[in-house]
C-alpha cells in the first residue's frame, strides 16, 4: 500500500489549525459555495500566514530576547 507520509513542523501544525479554522468557519456560515472549495482553503492558509506575521511583527517571543 503506498500511502504518503507527511511530518508537518509545529510552526506548520499551528498554521494548519488556524486555516482548518478559518475554513470551517466559512463552511459553517454558509460563505463556501459549491465547487469553491479549493479556493476557499487557499484562502484560509493565506489568511493562516497573514496572522502568523502580525504576531511575529507585533510579539517579541521569549527565545527572541536571547
Amino acid at each position: 500500500m503506498n500511502k504518503p507520509y507527511m511530518s508537518l513542523q509545529p510552526t506548520e501544525v499551528a498554521l494548519l489549525e488556524a486555516a482548518s479554522r478559518i475554513y470551517s468557519a466559512r463552511l459553517v456560515s454558509g460563505q463556501v459555495g459549491d465547487g469553491a472549495e479549493r479556493d476557499a482553503l487557499k484562502t484560509a492558509v493565506i489568511e493562516s500566514f497573514d496572522l502568523a506575521r502580525l504576531i511575529d511583527e507585533g510579539v517579541m517571543a521569549d527565545k527572541e530576547l536571547d
